[in-house]
């Protein structure tokens, strides 16, 4: 939600983890040793949820960015919360500092500084906000904590329980997906609740999905589509959190349920539940994105990724944007970057009808 006066621009940033809450509730009513451990963490989404403040900052939603590339620095710093919900901790590694030997302070600088490598080096886009917003993490958040987040200034990084989840900084898909929420908060400030709710999150699992494909040097076919991946302890049939590629394929284990995501409108969940299946339809325009650039094919960053984010950075788009307003967007887009009868642009269409969202003009 925006209030806009004068200059100043004001969001109310809603909780946005990377596990689905219905993950969580299986596990939370599970016979599991750890059940009690995602009980809490739902607890503490849910503080987070609805304790957020306000977000404030001044100026237009799409800032240019600075012109000298040469100065745009990366600025990271790695906090430890030793176990608490204090945040942001106790610093532990700062930018140019040298490694740490724990695993998941180091895990989360190297992700953080992939995530900017890459908006800078591929979109000119100097950090999160396109004006050098220092990146900061904090890592062994809570006891046994069972996701990882983007709080409207920062990253922060469970543990996991070790029993379901492994420690939330071993997937750097995991660290782009959540910083790419705060590029659409400072760009289409896409409505968390409903379709665009799902865009904002398949949004970031785009993004998060091609910093990890840009850090491994991957085509588009060549790539997994996995999000998440290695979050799982092995005892868990599944292979990530999320499949871009076959949604509903993710996952189907006794104890976390089958992963419920659809890969056409024809499966759209209409629910109340996660502001209304954000996390669950998210796999609709997930899909509809690995279609278009496997069919464009080479890097998906120089493709679909260049569509998707001229949209995201779009003035135009509206934050309350369905699948069907994004969908025709980035046709639109792809026609004028690459040309109207392109087969770029041919690609996108095609992508969008394949799952079911019309995009005819």
């Amino acid at each position: 939600m925006t209030a806009v006066t004068g200059a100043v621009i004001v969001t109310t940033m809603t909780f946005c983890g990377i596990v689905p809450p219905h993950i969580l509730t299986r596990i939370a009513d599970s016979g599991l040793h750890v059940a009690e451990a995602a009980r809490r963490t739902l607890l503490t989404d849910m503080r987070h949820r609805f304790a957020r403040s306000a977000v404030p900052w001044v100026g237009e939603r799409h800032l240019p960015p600075p012109a000298d590339v040469a100065e745009r620095l990366d600025d990271r710093a790695i906090f430890d919360d030793d176990d608490t919900e204090n945040l942001p901790g106790s610093e532990v590694r700062a930018e140019g500092a040298a490694p740490t030997g724990d695993p998941c302070a180091d895990e989360a600088y190297d992700g953080l500084g992939a995530t900017f490598d890459f908006y800078l080096s591929v979109y000119d886009r100097w950090s999160v906000d396109g004006q050098g917003l220092p990146l900061k993490g904090t890592v062994h958040y809570g006891v046994q904590y069972d996701n990882a987040f983007w709080n409207g200034s920062q990253m922060v990084f469970g543990d996991g329980d070790g029993a379901v989840f492994s420690r939330f900084t071993c997937a750097v898909d995991v660290i782009g997906h959540e910083l790419t929420h705060g590029v659409t908060q400072y760009t289409a400030n896409l409505v968390y609740r409903g379709q665009s709710g799902a865009l904002n999150e398949s949004v970031s699992d785009v993004f998060g999905s091609m910093v990890k494909q840009y850090r491994l040097g991957q085509d588009a076919a060549d790539a997994d589509w996995l999000i998440g991946a290695g979050l799982f302890r092995p005892s868990v049939h599944g292979v990530a959190l999320r499949s871009m590629k076959d949604p509903g394929t993710a996952y189907d284990d006794p104890d976390i349920g089958k992963d419920p995501q659809p890969s056409t409108m024809a499966g759209y969940v209409d629910t109340a539940d996660d502001d209304g299946g954000v996390h669950i339809n998210s796999g609709i325009p997930n899909r509809a994105f690995c279609l278009a650039a496997t069919g464009i094919g080479g890097k998906s960053w120089e493709g679909a990724g260049r569509v998707w984010y001229d949209v995201l950075t779009s003035p135009t788009l509206p934050a309350s944007a369905t699948f069907a307003t994004f969908g025709i967007a980035t046709v639109h887009a792809a026609e004028k970057r690459f040309g109207r009868r392109s087969e770029q642009a041919k690609a996108v269409a095609a992508a969008w009808r394949q799952v079911g969202v019309p995009v005819h003009r």
